[in-house]
């Protein structure tokens, strides 16, 4: 009698899972912190202190100096982050901001003055807001493994301030948001109230699109099941 055959086909091997994917935002920004997580992104803070001087090549071109400025961010926190002999996969977030009013790069006062000066220059102007963002993916399956590649975006919006008066600017700047804000104002705060329109999107004012950010990496959308 012949020895009977399995002919049932062998099972097909299991796939290997991708790993998950670990978000970070390089910035201690609390409006970008929002803006993700109104998104529905899961992620952490990481901050690193960066030199934001720009070269006068830069200071000339204002969207790449936005670019400069983001990946510099991102890099930093990349490099802390693998110095802690990280493993796994990351995306690293980084951004900057920008106010250009009539071809000056406009970023966070230094001084009373120098915020008065700014929004007497967008009062009854039309400027442009630059967001950059650069996405830095790091696959590290050992410590002394590691693959690196970044993409970095610039997002543009224009802003269109109604006529300040000097008791007008005087007003906002006593509310205190100005300081930590490129231009002296915040959008999303009392300084909405200087702002007669729009042109573009908000979160690229306010800090961060992250609408474009989650059409240019949909799995980050994924990021919060």
């Amino acid at each position: 009698m012949e020895n009977e055959q399995n002919t049932q086909p062998a099972a097909a091997p299991a796939e290997t899972p991708m790993p998950a994917l670990d978000i970070v935002l390089a910035s201690a920004s609390p409006r970008r912190k929002q803006l993700l997580e109104d998104a529905g992104v899961r992620f952490v803070v990481h901050a690193s202190e960066v030199d934001e001087t720009l070269e006068p090549d830069l200071l000339a071109d204002p969207p790449e100096a936005c670019k400069k400025l983001a990946e510099r961010k991102a890099g930093a926190v990349v490099q802390e982050v693998l110095a802690e002999d990280y493993t796994g996969m990351a995306a690293v977030i980084g951004a900057d901001t920008m106010v250009v009013c009539e071809g000056e790069i406009f970023g966070k006062p230094v001084s009373l003055s120098d915020a008065k000066r700014m929004l007497r220059c967008l009062s009854g102007r039309t400027h442009e807001v630059l967001t950059a963002v650069s996405v830095w993916m790091v696959a590290a399956p050992e410590p002394e493994n590691i693959s690196l590649g970044f993409r970095t975006f610039v997002d543009r919006s224009a802003v269109t301030f109604r006529e300040l008066t000097d008791e007008e600017i005087v007003d906002y700047l006593r509310k205190g948001e100005s300081f930590d804000k490129a231009g002296a104002y915040a959008v999303q705060g009392a300084g909405a109230d200087l702002v007669a329109r729009v042109d573009g999107a908000m979160d690229t004012v306010i800090g961060l699109p992250v609408g474009r950010l989650l059409e240019e990496f949909p799995d980050f959308a994924g990021s919060a099941s």
